[in-house]
């Protein structure tokens, strides 16, 4: 069991949901990411998805992407983001997955990429521009290196190619709640909801549900359907705006609105 695995099973023995806080490395800066990754710990946080900054991140919203665009201008690189992976394995064993793009991956060699960020502490990678059907030799390095490659299901994913991803799954599976890109939007979680349904008929991989929770309420009614929710743009937003006790107490919001609806 790698870091993910082991967190989300203690979290299933005592009857916990996972709350993924996505940060972007770099974004305002490199003393912030570390802080924040330290307090979203203390504040209840499961697993930090760390977003490795790019130029043209499709999947995100307005807030991640000028959050990159920072990152960028204050020269993050695959190379930095390493340095800071290590600076945060000094003061804590959180799950860490990474959430990028294939381009920069491949640049720096996919193989090369999996093997350095895994020995600088990251246990596994978000990597929503390449598709399950074409993502076979990344699933083969990743195993290899037992690093977890999220997989996707989406509203509109079919039953047969939900079987099909969720097959090989592990970690966890990345459940996106609506058609479009990250940001805090009021969404039925219905619909991921009965997506999440037909998923469990496949796979006993945890389920997250991201996109658009940006309340301790969206928190409750996302975390019906699944194990654990993520959220993004609202905590960066908080960052970038230099509220960081803010971004603070909405993570600790969020674990006690989980606990007290979900814990028995």
């Amino acid at each position: 069991m790698n870091r993910i695995e082991k967190r989300m099973a203690e979290l299933k023995a005592a009857n916990k949901k996972g709350i993924y806080v996505y940060i972007t490395c770099g974004a305002p800066d490199v003393a912030t990411t570390l802080e924040a990754v330290k307090q979203a710990e203390a504040n209840g946080a499961s697993l930090i998805e760390l977003g490795l900054p790019f130029s043209d991140p499709m999947a995100d919203g307005p807030v991640i992407q000028t959050a990159s665009v920072i990152a960028l201008k204050n020269h993050m690189t695959l190379a930095k983001e390493l340095e800071v992976l290590r600076e945060i394995r000094k003061f804590s064993d959180i799950p860490i997955v990474g959430m990028g793009y294939i381009n920069n991956m491949y640049h720096y060699g996919f193989e090369k990429f999996v093997k350095d960020f895994k020995e600088a502490g990251m246990d596994g990678i978000i990597v929503p521009d390449v598709p399950h059907e074409e993502s076979g030799e990344m699933r083969r390095i990743c195993a290899e290196y037992d690093f977890v490659l999220a997989e996707f299901i989406t509203p509109g994913t079919t039953e047969q190619r939900m079987a099909d991803t969720c097959q090989d799954a592990r970690g966890f599976i990345y459940c996106v709640s609506n058609n479009g890109v990250t940001g805090v939007k009021k969404v039925d979680y219905s619909v991921i909801g009965g997506v999440c349904e037909k998923a469990r008929k496949f796979t006993d991989t945890p389920l997250a549900v991201g996109f658009g929770i940006g309340s301790a309420e969206a928190a409750v009614a996302a975390a019906a359907h699944a194990d654990a929710v993520i959220v993004g743009s609202a905590v960066v937003k908080r960052l970038l705006d230099g509220q960081l006790p803010e971004a603070m107490q909405l993570i600790h919001d969020m674990r006690d609105a989980l606990d007290a609806s979900y814990s028995h």
